[in-house]
């Protein structure tokens, strides 16, 4: 089974080349990884493209339609998302399609940040349940290419949380599974705006989207969070 990684990408040149130098390293030649860019500024897609990877411009700005973006043209059986500063664990590979091959259609990874906090500790602990509620898009997410058509993709009308809405539809198709390993995923905004501001503030987030409001609010309230 062909592996894909997906890499939605945003003004990276600070974190980009280490991630994909880490693949170089740990991934198998036949893989494929893909930046979907939407549109940055900055040096993201001429490092990417110095080190060999390919790279696309999507027409649209947003995490999910740049992942939908980039899963049109992949050609693996297993499309993996992961984020520009996560990095999966080593032997990821043969992780993932051992979690396929034992039946499941979709899962993501536990996670762990960068910085040794206990909060972010508890946190993370607490990625180990599959609760949708404690679903996070820094743990990566692997699906079969079919379960992920079946399931129409990224709902590319949502600004946030699109990581998170979507396993509702996926498990529709598949078995879902929290792989026992772990991610690490950077902690830069909370070591920037603070890790009780941000992390409540993803709950109150979260908190707000069960109750129906509308992804313009939810925007404004994430907004408000990285304001210093």
């Amino acid at each position: 089974m062909k592996l894909s990684i997906i890499i939605p990408a945003l003004n990276e040149e600070a974190v980009i080349a280490d991630l994909l130098a880490y693949l170089q390293r740990h991934a198998s030649s036949g893989t494929e990884v893909i930046l979907a860019d939407g549109g940055s500024t900055d040096a993201t897609r001429s490092i990417a493209e110095a080190m060999g990877v390919k790279v696309l411009r999507c027409e649209r700005k947003g995490r999910g339609p740049q992942m939908n973006c980039a899963a049109a043209v992949a050609t693996g059986d297993i499309l993996y998302f992961l984020h520009a500063d996560t990095f999966p664990p080593q032997g990821f590979e043969q992780q993932l399609r051992q979690a396929v091959g034992q039946g499941h259609g979709s899962g993501c990874y536990r996670l762990q940040f960068d910085l040794p906090h206990w909060f972010l500790r508890l946190n993370a602990w607490f990625t180990r349940f599959d609760a949708d509620a404690v679903r996070f898009g820094d743990q990566s997410l692997f699906v079969r290419r079919d379960v992920f058509e079946k399931a129409n993709g990224f709902d590319e009308r949502l600004r946030l949380l699109e990581d998170q809405e979507i396993i509702g539809r996926l498990r529709k198709y598949g078995a879902f599974v929290v792989l026992p390993q772990q991610v690490t995923t950077s902690a830069r905004k909370y070591s920037q705006h603070g890790v009780y501001k941000i992390q409540l503030g993803y709950f109150l987030i979260y908190a707000l989207y069960k109750l129906g409001a509308s992804q313009e609010r939810l925007v404004r309230v994430y907004k408000r969070l990285l304001q210093r």
